[in-house]
């Protein structure tokens, strides 16, 4: 069921508030996946669009907008910006 109350304000932390909130804050996201071929994988993207069973991404390894399988998604977690120390 869902509310209207952001996720992060529940509690909860769930993968699909991780891709909304990736989605609505237009920040990158680490996914790792089952590729078609069974192989798990990792990548870095930017959600462009989500619809019930597929997420699209533009991927910064590919380079181009991909599709990824909902159901194929083993975790999300938004990517931290990396400062560097000029001292």
């Amino acid at each position: 069921m869902r509310t209207n109350v952001p996720v992060f304000e529940r509690g909860e932390i769930t993968m699909d508030g991780v891709l909304e909130r990736a989605l609505s804050n237009k920040q990158k996201v680490e996914i790792v996946y089952i590729d078609s071929e069974g192989r798990i994988t990792q990548r870095f993207v930017r959600i462009t669009v989500i619809r019930k069973d597929t997420i699209f991404a533009y991927c910064y390894w590919r380079k181009q907008v991909r599709s990824f399988k909902r159901e194929n998604i083993l975790s999300a977690y938004p990517v931290q910006a990396r400062y560097t120390s000029l001292t």
